[in-house]
Parts: C-alpha cells; sequence; structure tokens
C-alpha cells in the first residue's frame, strides 16, 4: 500500500527525520565543496572517448567488409549512444556539471541524441519525477502511464496487455521518454500558441534524429547505405533496451516504495530525503558497469543529489549506508538479473487485478485461514 506518513513507516520520530536529514545535508556539503579540476577533466574525457568510440564505430561499420567486423562496429555504436545517453546526456541535463560554468558542457544548452528535446524531460523528469517521486497522481514516471506498477492504482481490463506494452517500450525506449516529455510540456503550457510551440519544437528534433540516423548517415556510406541502415536501426534499439533495463532496475523492484499525495503535506527537505531513499533501489556494479549505466546503479544516491556528479555517487554510497545503519532505514539493493527479473514478475502480477486469475474470471476467492 502506498505510504501517507513517511515518517511513522520509518519507524523514526520527528527529530530523528530532521538529524537525518541533516547528515544528508552535510554530505551533499561535503562532496559539492570538494568539486574541482578533476572532475571536470573527468566529463570532458568522457565526451571524448564518447564521441572518438562513435566515429571508430561509424568508420567500422562503413569501412568493414566482415560481418564480424560490421557487429563490431554496430555494438560499440550501441555503447556509444548508452554513454552520450545516461553517463552524459543524462547527467549534464540535471545540471551535475553546471559547476564549471562551461557553456557546451551545461544543462541549459546540452542537446542530446534521442528523438525527445531535452528540454521538455528537463521539465517531466527533473521536475515532476525527482521532485514528487513516487507519488501516486503526480510523479507521471510511475508506469509512464501505460503500466500498472503498483497495487494503489486501480486495474483497468487493458491492463492485461502490460506484459506486451512492456516489451514494446522497452524496444521503443526513446520514443516513450519522447512522448512523455511532450505531454508533460503540453500541460505545463497554458496558451495555445504555447502548445503549438511545444509541438513545433518536438516535430523538429524527431525530424533531426530520423534525418540524421536513417537518410544523412546512410547516404553518406553510398552503396553501402542499407549496412548503415540497418547499424544505426540496431544500435538504437540495443541503447533503448539497455537504458529501459537500467530505470526500471532503479525503480519497480521490490523494496521501492510508492506513496500517497498526503505525503506531500508539511513535507520538509528531511522528509523529502527519505521519500527519494525509499522510493529508489540500486544494483551492484563494478566500475565499468556503473560508467555503463551512467551511474544510475546508485539511483538512490541519484535521487537524493540529483545534481551532484556522478562520478562521485561510489564514495557517496559509502556514507550514505551508513547513515541508513544508523537509522535503521531500509537500502534497497540487489544484482541486476534479480533487480530485473522481479520488475518482471511484477509487471506480470499487476496485469491482473487484485486476487489474480479468480478475480477476473469473477469466481469468488477462497481465502484459506
Amino acid at each position: 500500500m502506498a505510504i501517507s506518513d513517511i515518517a511513522s513507516y520509518a519507524n523514526l520520530s520527528a527529530a530523528d527525520v530532521e538529524s537525518f536529514g541533516a547528515e544528508l545535508d552535510l554530505v551533499r556539503r561535503d562532496v559539492a565543496e570538494s568539486l574541482g579540476a578533476r572532475d571536470a577533466a573527468y566529463i570532458r574525457r568522457v565526451i571524448i572517448f564518447q564521441r572518438t568510440l562513435d566515429v571508430v564505430a561509424r568508420l567500422l561499420i562503413a569501412g568493414s567488409r566482415s560481418r564480424g567486423g560490421w557487429l563490431a562496429g554496430t555494438f560499440s555504436l550501441a555503447y556509444a549512444k548508452s554513454i552520450e545517453n545516461m553517463e552524459i546526456g543524462h547527467n549534464v541535463s540535471h545540471g551535475q556539471w553546471d559547476w564549471m560554468n562551461d557553456p557546451e558542457i551545461h544543462s541549459n544548452t546540452w542537446e542530446w541524441d534521442m528523438v525527445g528535446p531535452s528540454a521538455h524531460w528537463r521539465y517531466s523528469h527533473n521536475y515532476r519525477h525527482h521532485v514528487f517521486s513516487n507519488v501516486l497522481g503526480v510523479d507521471d514516471d510511475l508506469g509512464f502511464g501505460v503500466l500498472r506498477v503498483t497495487r494503489d492504482q486501480p486495474w483497468k481490463r487493458d491492463h492485461l496487455l502490460q506484459p506486451l506494452r512492456n516489451l514494446l517500450l522497452a524496444a521503443v525506449f526513446e520514443w516513450g521518454i519522447a512522448r512523455h516529455g511532450f505531454h508533460s510540456e503540453q500541460q505545463r503550457v497554458t496558451t495555445e500558441g504555447e502548445k503549438r510551440a511545444v509541438a513545433r519544437e518536438m516535430y523538429a528534433k524527431v525530424r533531426r534524429q530520423i534525418v540524421k540516423d536513417y537518410l544523412l548517415l546512410p547516404a553518406l556510406s553510398l552503396r553501402r547505405w542499407r549496412r548503415t541502415l540497418a547499424a544505426n536501426a540496431t544500435a538504437n534499439l540495443l541503447r533503448n533496451l539497455w537504458a529501459y533495463v537500467v530505470i526500471f532496475c532503479g525503480h519497480f523492484p521490490d523494496g521501492v516504495q510508492q506513496f500517497t499525495p498526503e505525503s506531500l503535506r508539511a513535507e520538509t527537505r528531511a522528509h523529502w530525503y527519505l521519500r527519494q531513499m525509499l522510493g529508489a533501489a540500486n544494483f551492484k556494479a563494478g566500475p565499468v558497469l556503473a560508467f555503463s549505466s551512467g551511474h544510475l546503479c546508485y539511483q538512490i544516491e541519484h535521487h537524493l543529489f540529483p545534481d551532484l556528479p556522478s562520478n562521485r555517487y561510489a564514495q557517496i554510497s559509502a556514507r550514505v549506508r551508513e547513515l541508513c545503519g544508523k537509522y535503521d532505514i531500509p537500502y534497497t539493493i540487489g544484482s541486476l538479473p534479480c533487480q530485473y527479473l522481479q520488475t518482471v514478475r511484477t509487471n506480470f502480477r499487476l496485469a491482473l487485478p487484485d486476487g489474480g486469475w479468480a478475480a477476473l474470471a469473477g469466481r469468488p476467492i477462497r481465502v484459506t485461514p
């Protein structure tokens, strides 16, 4: 059931909650004050690496005469797109690198390699999702409007199709994000002129992405245009699948809680921290997997401090886990396969009404004492 009183659920007094929040504020302050040249060098190296890998991948795709070369190029391109999406685009758009005052690596100027405009996503994600994380009826990321992810969401007959919807969402994840951001932006603006401007911005970005991936780059490959077209489509698919897995493992495995709108009443910053802790999950990852996921294996730390640089999340995690032990607050973490399989199980269970097949068939449900 969704939580209305977060402090009571966590068995914390009002003083404990505020003390917990003060200690997290100290973590934030310590990290923010220590940011400097090494962090700036990190993100610049990542951008150089990603762009170099992108060029090398495209040369392999267009120039190789073997199937192995095409596969190597395609997977390299998919990895480059994943890094651009999560470790760079997602994190830059959160303002994690705004402190550098570099106009090329700034949340207001970065445009990612996705069909949805990053400006639309910044409102739907940075504000609607991160400020109101997992609050029913407020956070639109709860199921993205197409999936039932908690029994607090009323069951509808079309939820029977949600395993298929889930599969489709994974394959076209960037389009789902674009649609989600577009509708959030349409709800935010008030005049018809503003709504038309939002639509024009959306169509312009979609047009640029389609022309780049499916017309211009294949055309530059001349007689090998089919190889490039197939590689671009495959790389986009693989990037979509990976981004979907990472996001779902951070938001929908067992142990992640949802909240009622009442939980927002008189919410202090400390209560907000506590809601972020309870409403996210991590998966275990070494340095390579962490980098490949945009450091979103540390989803808890990301929700606590979304605008702190991702390369610091491992360091932050040690202090957060220590605080969780001190205040006896759950810290939800598991292996990547385990976390993902839990989301799949939940997806299938919630495709059915409460009570399962018996409820669906209209038969009385027997409860064994």
